[in-house]
């Protein structure tokens, strides 16, 4: 089992409702890094397909995916999802903002604002589907919550961009069912200077450990494929992601350039349907 425990911290995403989530549910290791690991695999003769079964499914970039089925190696165990950095625009508590505790956070679509703020984020529907997983066994964990959220298709954070602080949209939690899945409808975020098209997303044991952050058991982000982002990115509502997303690449992205397999979704759909974005994520329990 690889445990990958060191959280990234150089992100560049720089650019109240009493009652909160306890209201809503009474109303309802990195010490390995990949480069190691590939180094290693070439010193075993094995390839980076093959380390990919020791990891999730769900993560390819050609959108041939294996419909987020959990990969297990011979031990049996999923490797972790890597940890990576919340950002400046979590709105999670850690740093001023904070939905977890505004009554209405919990939801499975996130396009619009909640909590006596109005507004809806326009854009392509994209539909992100979830399966949290242990990374010891593999099995599905249910009743664990992940608070997640995103740019808007102008690259503007919500509660933090000058334009959109009046909203916090973009922002939502939502539990596991049996299966260790669960859903988000939102939309496809734009691309800002300097970073890759991401969504971030933290994990939590259980709804209510999900009212606070110092609860959480994982952080990181969902690098999406470029075949998708170029499809999305050619309307005329998401021209400015276009220069944007030609000056970086997951190889140059300070987040995703030691390797993206666990983190990359795998996207379907287009541009009239909307798009479907498929991970299996696996944490420590």
């Amino acid at each position: 089992m690889l445990i990958l425990p060191a959280s990234r911290t150089h992100d560049h995403d720089d650019h109240d409702d009493h009652g909160g989530l306890h209201r809503d549910l009474l109303a309802t290791g990195r010490s390995i890094d990949r480069r190691a690991m590939l180094r290693a695999s070439a010193t075993l003769g094995v390839g980076m397909g093959a380390l990919q079964l020791f990891g999730c499914g769900g993560n390819n970039v050609t959108g041939t995916d294996n419909n987020g089925t959990t990969a297990t190696n011979s031990a049996g165990t999923c490797t972790r999802i890597p940890e990576e950095t919340a950002g400046p625009y979590p709105g999670d508590g850690s740093n001023g903002a904070n939905v977890l505790n505004q009554t209405g956070v919990v939801r499975s679509d996130i396009r619009s604002s909640f909590a006596g703020l109005s507004g809806t984020a326009p854009g392509i529907p994209l539909t992100v589907n979830l399966t949290i997983v242990s990374a010891t066994s593999c099995a599905a964990l249910s009743n664990y919550a992940v608070y997640l959220w995103h740019c808007d298709r102008a690259g503007l954070y919500s509660l933090y961009s000058s334009a959109v602080t009046n909203q916090n949209y973009l922002r939502g939690v939502q539990a596991t069912d049996a299966s260790g899945k669960l859903s988000f409808t939102t939309i496809f975020p734009g691309c800002y200077a300097g970073r890759w098209p991401h969504i971030h997303f933290e994990v939590f044991r259980s709804l209510a450990a999900a009212t606070s952050v110092s609860n959480k058991i994982a952080t990181s982000q969902i690098a999406l494929p470029k075949t998708a982002c170029d499809t999305a990115y050619a309307t005329t509502e998401y021209a400015g992601s276009r220069g944007n997303l030609a000056g970086v690449s997951l190889a140059t992205d300070n987040i995703f350039s030691d390797g993206s397999a666990l983190e990359l979704a795998t996207v379907t759909g287009g541009v009239a349907a909307g798009f479907v974005a498929t991970l299996t994520v696996a944490v420590a329990v």
